[in-house]
């Protein structure tokens, strides 16, 4: 399973590195180890420049953060280096460097193979397949591509989704990793060209809250690394990104893992993380179902009406699930049901209404699942991991 990385953004040109420094602080005690940073955008002279970017990566690397400067062929040269000689960028102690705009030629493969073990990262926003096709014709691994979006700071001039799906899955299948951003709705953010509205690759994201941002992206199951574009987010929202990129594992004491093995089932795809809001007559039985049996996983047959989990059926607890009644002719969308004692073979299974499904007495409502986090069962597929929180 891909690890994944969480990361954020800052923006010397407009905030001091002290302050900077502090917000890595606090960014490294929730798990990020990435900082993207753009060095073209800094005024100065070279020397200024790079002495700023040196302290603030040696800063980085005090709280465990690798880090990612954006260049363009401009500020290489202002800087007095080449594609065939990337000293200057290594004397800084930068991790990574992402091309913005690439040569788009032979030169771009000269970069990826420096002598200074300097990882380059590329524009997945804006470049075409043949690019990367090139870069392996010319002796470049897949796994030495490194690929990051762009961030749009103005509304609705984000990515479409559906071309954010087809640019990602594009070089991801081709061994690439990849990253993109999502925005922080902390008060009073910061960032390029008066990022007010948040700093996100996707424009349909732009107003979810920021662990939703996150756990979309991570269902796409193309999305290796997750930048925050905007600074500063706030404690809360490193909170709850912390806890949507949680990973669980399938350890040999869960029953579920001889399970899995006796029918080859995968056990390395995505994650899924799902927000239920519980009902208040949810039983303990159940709640202990819906949030501590893991995986949940549809085996890929499950009808248009639902997503499926079938697995907990095979641990009923002695008394199945008693039958609790409902009042309504139907169960709207977005409703977490389980199959009661009125069908016992199936009792226990987990069931998430896609459409609106008919109230035929089999089922108990146990939650919710919010119409801005229904979007998550487009990304699933069969064989991810479904985890279910409160």
């Amino acid at each position: 399973m891909t690890e994944h990385k969480l990361g954020i953004s800052v923006y010397p040109d407009l905030c001091p590195l002290d302050e900077i420094i502090d917000y890595m602080k606090l960014a490294s005690k929730y798990g990020v180890t990435r900082l993207f940073s753009s060095m073209f955008s800094v005024e100065g002279t070279a020397e200024e420049i790079l002495d700023l970017f040196l302290k603030m990566n040696d800063a980085a690397h005090e709280c465990g953060i690798e880090t990612s400067l954006d260049i363009n062929p401009d500020l290489i040269e202002k800087v007095g280096a080449s594609e065939n000689d990337l000293s200057v960028f290594k004397d800084i102690h930068c991790d990574i460097l992402r091309l913005d705009i690439p040569f788009m030629d032979e030169r771009d493969a000269a970069l990826i193979n420096n002598p200074y073990g300097l990882r380059m990262e590329w524009n997945t926003s804006i470049l075409p397949e043949a690019f990367y096709d090139n870069l392996i014709n010319n002796g470049v691994k897949p796994e030495q591509i490194l690929t990051c979006h762009n961030f749009y700071p103005a509304p609705y001039t984000g990515l479409r989704q559906d071309k954010f799906l087809s640019l990602s899955r594009m070089v991801h299948d081709k061994g690439a990793r990849t990253a993109a951003f999502i925005a922080s709705h902390n008060s009073e953010t910061h960032g390029v060209w008066d990022a007010k509205y948040g700093l996100c690759t996707v424009e349909r994201m732009r107003k979810d809250p920021i662990d939703l941002q996150a756990r979309k992206l991570l269902a796409m199951g193309c999305i290796d690394d997750i930048l925050i574009g905007n600074a500063y987010a706030s404690e809360e929202e490193f909170a709850s990104l912390q806890k949507a990129m949680e990973v669980k594992e399938l350890t040999d004491e869960n029953p579920m893992k001889k399970v899995f093995d006796h029918y080859h089932r995968r056990t390395d795809g995505p994650q899924v993380r799902v927000r239920v809001n519980t009902e208040k007559d949810i039983t303990e039985n159940e709640k202990k179902i819906l949030f501590d049996f893991f995986p949940h996983s549809d085996a890929g047959d499950s009808s248009e009406w639902i997503w499926r989990s079938r697995m907990p059926r095979l641990f009923q607890p002695e008394e199945g699930i008693p039958v609790r009644e409902y009042s309504g002719k139907e169960f709207p969308r977005g409703s977490v049901l389980m199959v009661n004692n009125n069908y016992r073979h199936y009792a226990c299974e987990v069931r998430v209404a896609i459409l609106p499904l008919e109230n035929d007495g089999l089922h108990n409502l146990i939650g919710t699942v919010e119409e801005s986090e229904m979007e998550l069962f487009d990304f699933i597929n069969p064989g991810d991991s479904v985890v279910f929180f409160e």
